[in-house]
């Protein structure tokens, strides 16, 4: 297990249109920092993750053949509880992804008040193109490789791109076989049979909807007055158009990796789930228009909610975005110069640790439900994100106020300064 603060500022070589998410990662911290008036020394140690896990991860192929993978886990803090994260299986998985990714999840669980700090993890690998049998082989292997810094109490892995609650379901088995006991709070995102919480998957999405109407109210846009464009249609992005439909909302285009379909009056999303579980893709969805992924973005839309990968919002096409409200469904989807052309466009941008922070939430209470043993009702739980949700989103409207910043800036120094604090009080051990 190292720490190497010196690869801190690496780019990611899978992030062509800038640097990459780590720098953006970093310039927020520093820019927060800033802010908050911090010595370089604890700005040194909120930059730097707690403890890094890089993993060989051996696959016997189903015709016999042996691969090897690499696996990356990140826990980039501590100081408000055990670590959470997602782990995501994608060929652009590298450290410097991980890295920032970690961070943004110890910002997400400090703004939300959730007791974790953040982690990250990921294998390199396109899932698309190995079997269920050899997926399961890589899970646990990957999963007993990351053994010595994973459990309820230490770290926490959940469901990200390339993976679901079945993968949950088989890190869980691996885990509890080696514990020699069942130990259902090791992950969240589970199936609900083995202990998940009910709403955990299409929490995201929901929190997204909460956000994003909270988001058009504050800027007197009626709902059924409103269209919106969702890139990407997998795990957020597809029921995120949903409930942005059945809220009023007038769901023009969506996309995902193979492109895009537009119809001005509106899709219906239930039968475009449908023609995507049918056909592997939304394109040629009968009755609308076909168009490339990326110019989904620069539609005439009031609401973009970009839900796909990071760095898809960049100085190349921001100032042809027409919305007047962005909501991060995904991780990183602005990058720092697109986020500077935004706000002197006065696009209002809600930032992804706000508006994806729905999956964490419920994580956090399937842990909950999971170390007690006693499980809530759908009701009670779909009350409570919302409450998480909009009480987080009225605190960084008054930050955001009060100190004359973006609400990415207000998200980020209100979640720094409460690891900060966190920190401080703690002390420094030895």
């Amino acid at each position: 297990m190292t720490t190497n603060a010196a690869h801190l500022h690496e780019a990611s070589p899978h992030t062509p249109h800038h640097e990459g998410p780590l720098v953006d990662a970093q310039a927020q911290l520093a820019s927060a920092i800033a802010t908050l008036g911090y010595e370089p020394g604890l700005h040194q140690l909120l930059a730097s993750p707690r403890r890094e896990m890089t993993v060989s991860v051996p696959l016997r192929r189903d015709d016999g053949s042996v691969e090897v993978l690499t696996g990356h886990r990140v826990q980039h803090n501590f100081s408000r509880g055990p670590a959470k994260g997602g782990l995501r299986y994608s060929p652009a998985v590298d450290l410097d992804e991980v890295r920032a990714l970690a961070m943004w999840m110890t910002w997400k669980c400090a703004l939300l008040d959730v007791p974790y700090g953040g982690a990250k993890g990921g294998v390199r690998i396109d899932p698309r193109h190995y079997s269920r049998g050899e997926l399961q082989r890589v899970t646990r292997r990957y999963t007993s490789e990351i053994l010595p810094i994973i459990g309820p109490d230490r770290d926490i892995p959940a469901p990200d791109i390339g993976t679901d609650e079945q993968t949950m379901a088989w890190m869980m088995d691996t885990y509890s076989v080696a514990s020699g006991y069942t130990v259902p709070g090791v992950v969240t995102g589970k199936p609900v049979s083995l202990g998940g919480s009910l709403g955990r998957a299409q929490a995201t999405s929901a929190g997204v909807v909460h956000i994003a109407l909270a988001a058009l109210e504050h800027l007197g846009l009626t709902p059924t007055a409103t269209t919106a464009a969702v890139q990407g249609f997998g795990k957020v992005g597809s029921d995120a158009a949903l409930f942005l439909t059945e809220a009023g909302v007038t769901v023009v285009a969506v996309s995902d990796q193979y492109g895009a379909v537009h119809h001005p009056e509106g899709l219906n999303i239930h039968a475009l789930q449908a023609h995507a579980a049918t056909t592997g893709s939304i394109v040629n969805f009968p009755g609308a228009q076909t168009i490339p992924g990326e110019e989904l973005l620069t539609l005439e839309v009031d609401l973009l909610v970009p839900a796909a990968v990071e760095g898809v919002l960049t100085a190349a096409n921001a100032r042809n975005v027409h919305a007047k409200v962005i909501v991060e469904g995904a991780n990183g989807p602005t990058t720092a110069e697109a986020d500077r052309i935004f706000a002197e466009a006065g696009v209002l941008v809600v930032p992804d640790i706000l508006a994806n922070a729905g999956g964490v939430i419920v994580s956090y209470f399937e842990w909950v439900q999971s170390n007690q043993a006693y499980w809530w009702s759908r009701t009670e739980v779909d009350a409570r994100l919302e409450h998480r949700m909009l009480a987080a989103w009225h605190h960084l409207l008054d930050v955001a106020s009060a100190r004359g910043l973006t609400l990415r800036q207000a998200a980020t120094v209100t979640a720094v300064e409460r690891v900060a604090d966190a920190h401080r009080t703690r002390g420094l051990y030895p």
